[in-house]
């Protein structure tokens, strides 16, 4: 099963409109560096734009910049600009309610799942994109983020 990887990319957005010194970054100059195609980009530059995490332009002269500094900005606003579901999904159809399983595993499944995403939103907020900026320009060897 193949993860999402909405949130990598949009971090990889992100810390190029971080280090750009050029104020607006094109779509097609982004999907260059993260090797996909710029539609992709454009899709995902909606939702950070929604979340108010950056700033687009149209036009010969558009583009998009960051909304606010990357000391600013925590993984976990990325995380929740992007994120198109949990981390895992329930049945597509209700169990069976005559098995003492299928009766109560939803519920289950259900708390569990609330708890992971608790957990992942209280790591990823310790964390901002100039962390990981700054990861990236040491060469990125290990995983030794600064908290906030």
């Amino acid at each position: 099963m193949a993860a999402n990887s909405q949130f990598s990319i949009a971090v990889h957005i992100l810390a190029m409109l971080a280090k750009s010194r050029e104020g607006n970054v094109k779509s097609e100059y982004i999907a260059g560096s993260v090797n996909t195609n710029a539609v992709v980009i454009r899709r995902l530059l909606v939702q950070l734009n929604r979340a108010h995490l950056v700033i687009s332009q149209t036009g010969s002269t558009g583009g998009t910049r960051l909304a606010r500094s990357a000391d600013e900005i925590d993984l976990e606003a990325i995380y929740k600009a992007v994120s198109c579901g949990e981390v895992f999904a329930l049945h597509g159809k209700s169990p069976n309610q005559d098995c003492p399983i299928g009766k109560n595993i939803e519920a289950v499944l259900c708390n569990l799942q609330k708890e992971i995403d608790k957990t992942v939103g209280e790591k990823l907020s310790q964390y901002t994109l100039q962390n990981v900026i700054e990861m990236v320009d040491s060469g990125g060897s290990e995983f030794s983020l600064q908290r906030v």
